[in-house]
């Protein structure tokens, strides 16, 4: 079983030396590169002012984000969430720069995933060609017309499709390996795995269709041709 984590995280700038720090984090879990439905999702409040560039990229107002949680609240649930998981995520060293400057801050270990950047991947697939979230989703017919703002958990699930498309798309059905390789985590072994259906989907045909059709079956006799082929495969 392969578990990943897209992961994106909103912030109050670009520079956690400088001050920035999270104002959102979202996460979705694959198994098998297949969504599972489960998902992490948390507004943080900096404890900072908000500057107006990084307000209009995400729309989170220091208002907005004055009763939320600190990160020293949610880091458990989070780190409890991506346990030792492959994380994907697009243009990874600035996600991984905020997380672990933010840890670290607070006093935990720096994050030793696996992690695949998108960006990367995509450059490989697509040399020269643009490789933002809204360029990929339009070469790959992505619906991305919630995206109005950068979201964490939009983003995480916009950028789920867009890896699936990345390592293979339809084709992940016939378990190819990949390689890839990521400027945060060197090569990266991506093992694409078939996910089985946990539990068989039920009958679509209802009890008085069986019994109709058992008592059709049975008017056929024995000389039936499908009764001859069952008695002839278990005999062998």
């Amino acid at each position: 079983m392969i578990r990943e984590i897209v992961l994106d995280t909103e912030t109050t700038g670009l520079s956690p030396q400088g001050g920035d720090r999270l104002v959102e984090i979202g996460c979705v879990e694959l198994i098998n590169h297949i969504p599972t439905g489960k998902h992490f999702h948390v507004y943080i409040n900096p404890q900072r002012s908000m500057p107006e560039e990084a307000f209009r990229v995400h729309g989170l107002s220091e208002e907005f984000l004055s009763d939320k949680p600190v990160f020293t609240e949610v880091a458990d649930a989070f780190l409890e969430f991506i346990g030792d998981a492959t994380l994907i995520i697009h243009n990874a060293p600035f996600d991984m720069g905020f997380l672990n400057a933010q840890l670290t801050n607070a006093g935990y270990k720096t994050l030793t995933n696996e992690v695949i950047d998108t960006v990367m991947l995509a450059r490989q697939k697509h040399p020269g060609a643009r490789v933002s979230l809204d360029a990929l989703c339009k070469h790959y017919g992505i619906d991305n017309s919630r995206r109005t703002l950068h979201g964490a958990l939009l983003d995480s699930e916009i950028l789920a499709e867009v890896y699936l498309e990345l390592i293979g798309g339809k084709q992940v059905s016939l378990a190819l390996v990949a390689e890839v390789e990521t400027e945060t985590a060197g090569p990266v072994q991506t093992r694409v795995v078939v996910a089985q259906r946990p539990n068989p989907l039920p009958s679509r045909i209802s009890p008085t269709e069986a019994e109709a059709h058992a008592a059709f079956m049975a008017k056929m006799g024995d000389n039936a041709i499908w009764n001859k082929y069952a008695v002839s495969e278990a005999a062998e």
